[in-house]
C-alpha cells in the first residue's frame, strides 16, 4: 500500500509543474506582481468553495482562538506570497527549466530548518540526497 503522505506529496510535485507552465505562458507581457495578485484571488475563491463543500467553515474559529497558530499560518502566508511574487518574477526573465531546478533547492532550505528548529535528524543517506539535489538542480538550469 502506498502511503497517503506520498501520494499527495507526488499530487502536490505535478501541481507545482503546472503552476510553472501555465505561470510562464500568462505572464506574456504582463505584470507579475498582478498576475501573482490574480493567481492568489483564484486560489482563495478555489480554497473557500473547498471548505465549504467541506463543512469546514465553523472550524475556522478554532485557527482564530488559537494565537500561536494563526500567528504561524499568517507567517506562512507570508512567506508563500514572498515565494509566489519572486518565483513569478523569475518565470517572467528565466527559462522554466532553469527556474523550477532553482526554485526547488527549496528542499534544502526546508531540510536545514528542520533540523535547526525541529531537530528532526539528517542521516548520512539524506545528506548525500540533499548534495544531488543540490548539484542536480545547478545542472539542470545551467542547462
Amino acid at each position: 500500500m502506498i502511503p497517503s503522505w506520498l501520494i499527495f506529496a507526488l499530487l502536490s510535485a505535478f501541481s507545482a509543474s503546472l503552476v510553472a507552465i501555465f505561470g510562464k505562458i500568462g505572464l506574456r507581457g504582463l505584470d507579475s506582481t498582478l498576475a501573482t495578485t490574480v493567481r492568489a484571488v483564484v486560489m482563495t475563491i478555489f480554497l473557500l468553495l473547498v471548505v465549504l463543500v467541506q463543512r469546514r467553515f465553523l472550524e475556522l474559529k478554532e485557527i482564530v482562538l488559537n494565537s500561536k497558530a494563526l500567528f504561524y499560518i499568517i507567517l506562512s502566508g507570508v512567506a508563500g506570497a514572498l515565494s509566489w511574487l519572486f518565483y513569478f518574477l523569475a518565470l517572467k526573465f528565466g527559462k522554466v527549466s532553469q527556474v523550477v531546478p532553482i526554485d526547488r533547492l527549496s528542499v534544502i532550505f526546508a531540510l536545514v530548518l528542520a533540523f535547526l528548529i525541529f531537530g528532526e535528524k539528517l542521516s548520512l543517506r539524506a545528506i548525500i540526497g540533499a548534495v544531488f539535489i543540490v548539484v542536480g538542480g545547478i545542472l539542470v538550469a545551467l542547462g
